[in-house]
């Protein structure tokens, strides 16, 4: 699992059956303390994340599968979560 923030939504009109339906997010993947690390395109796992918000994700497509209940869904990110805080020890 992963940190990330959504930046930006997908919009597309020719797709693969499987994205039919869902919102696909622009996420900056991150560190604990808020460190950028690069990009990547996830669906929403029906938390109903927006722009600006601060979320987990599994980038992993066997677990992002399992998730949706579809083991050949074309799938590899989906974000799970929300985040209200991270608290961590140094």
């Amino acid at each position: 699992m992963m940190l990330g923030t959504v930046k930006g939504t997908i919009t597309s009109t020719i797709n693969h059956p499987f994205y039919t339906g869902k919102k696909l997010l622009v996420v900056e993947k991150e560190d604990f303390a808020g460190k950028p690390g690069g990009y990547l395109i996830a669906i929403d796992g029906g938390v109903s994340a927006g722009v600006g918000e601060r979320v987990l994700m599994i980038d992993e497509g066997n677990s992002a599968r399992q998730v949706v209940a579809d083991a050949k869904a074309p799938l590899r990110s989906i974000i799970i979560g929300i985040v209200d805080r991270v608290d961590a020890e140094a």
